[in-house]
This record gives structure tokens, C-alpha cells and sequence, in this order.
């Protein structure tokens, strides 16, 4: 921890927090949007069809985003979407698509923020750090909730690809541990957050940032 505060830069600080509230409102926004389009009106009774932070923040997952901050790269989740699959056409297809849409809107982002880092002005500046880290952030997010773990967007996801059987059986397991999991690796393995998703991050801010 002293090593931590040692190395604490408030404007580093401040930007990647910055960088994460408005990632974290678009995901879940995303969410909401694509659910209500698909049928279901839970999200628009609920107040999420909405770009207002507060609407979309949770507690621990806002908390998290401050802790991980403090390292200069941010992880977090925002207050989950909550459907209601009856009102789906196709409900295990159209859950899936409402969970991808969630990284799909970070990837998005990411892609918005290396535009306009590219045409920024080149000079290390406040801003150029705030539009870096949107890149890697966003990136960051999309990966992280693309992992397989209830209740991340990728267990949905998987839940709509597998054949029906095992689809129900994974979902049962994900119902019953998956959130176990899940916090035991965000609480007491944070690093391996990092080693899975890091590589996919890497690979894809190469291609997207500039030089």
C-alpha cells in the first residue's frame, strides 16, 4: 500500500476515474438501449434509457474503479441492466445480443478516442492523456466483461452460443458460483484480471493508437 501512495499522481488519477464513469455510463446505456429496441421496456421503466452517470453506477463496482485507479489503469462494473427475457422475440439470442452490446459500445469509444488522439495536438498534455487513456480503458472494460463469469456480460453471451443442454447447464453453475468466483478473483487474484485480459488490450491499442 505505501508503495502505492508513493507512487499515487492525482491528475492520473482523476483523468483514468474520469475516463471509466463515462465508459461505464455508455456500456450500460448500451444495455438499456439495445433491450428496449429489442422488445423489452423493464430498462426504460427502470430510468436507464439515460447518458446521466448516476443512473448507472454501482457502489462496489465505483469503488473498485477508485482502487484500481490508484495503479493507473481502472477496472470497474456499473449497476446492472435488469431485463425481462419473456419480453424478447428470441430470448437467449436476444440476452446475448443485449450483453454484447455492453463491449461493443467500449470498443466504440476506444475507436473515438484514437481518432481524436490522432488528430490531437502531439505534445503530452492533460488531454492527450485523458484521450490515451480512453483507449486503453474502454479496451480494458470490453475484455474484462467479455470473460466468461457470471455476472460479466460474457457468461450471457456464451450462455446464447452453446447448444441448448449445455447452455442450461452452464447457466445453473454461473447462477450458483459464478459470482463466488467472480469476486474471489477481482478481491483476492486481481493480477490474473490483468493476465487474461492484457494481451487482447495490447494487441488491439497497437492497431488503434497512433505510432
Amino acid at each position: 500500500m505505501t508503495d502505492l501512495l508513493s507512487n499515487f499522481n492525482l491528475n492520473d488519477f482523476i483523468i483514468t476515474m474520469s475516463v471509466l464513469i463515462v465508459a461505464i455510463t455508455v456500456h450500460e446505456f448500451a444495455h438499456a438501449f439495445t433491450a428496449d429496441r429489442l422488445g423489452d421496456p423493464t430498462p426504460r421503466r427502470q430510468g436507464r434509457i439515460s447518458l446521466l452517470p448516476p443512473d448507472h453506477l454501482d457502489p462496489v463496482g465505483t469503488l473498485m474503479m477508485a482502487i484500481t485507479s490508484i495503479t493507473g489503469f481502472g477496472i470497474g462494473w456499473g449497476k446492472p441492466v435488469q431485463t425481462n427475457p419473456g419480453n424478447f422475440r428470441d430470448p437467449r439470442r436476444d440476452q446475448g445480443i443485449v450483453a454484447l452490446a455492453g463491449p461493443v459500445s467500449n470498443v466504440l469509444q476506444a475507436i473515438v478516442f484514437a481518432a481524436a488522439l490522432r488528430v490531437a495536438d502531439t505534445e503530452p498534455s492533460m488531454l492527450t492523456t485523458f484521450l490515451y487513456m480512453g483507449v486503453l480503458v474502454n479496451l480494458g472494460l470490453a475484455f474484462f466483461n467479455l470473460l466468461p463469469i457470471s455476472p460479466l456480460d460474457g457468461n450471457w453471451i456464451i450462455t446464447a452460443l452453446l447448444p441448448r443442454q449445455m447452455a442450461a447447464a452452464y447457466s445453473l453453475w454461473m447462477m450458483r458460483y459464478g459470482p463466488l468466483v467472480f469476486l474471489g478473483i477481482v478481491f483476492l487474484f486481481p493480477r490474473l484480471i490483468f493476465i487474461l485480459i492484457g494481451p487482447p488490450v495490447q494487441a488491439v491499442a497497437r492497431i488503434l493508437l497512433p505510432g
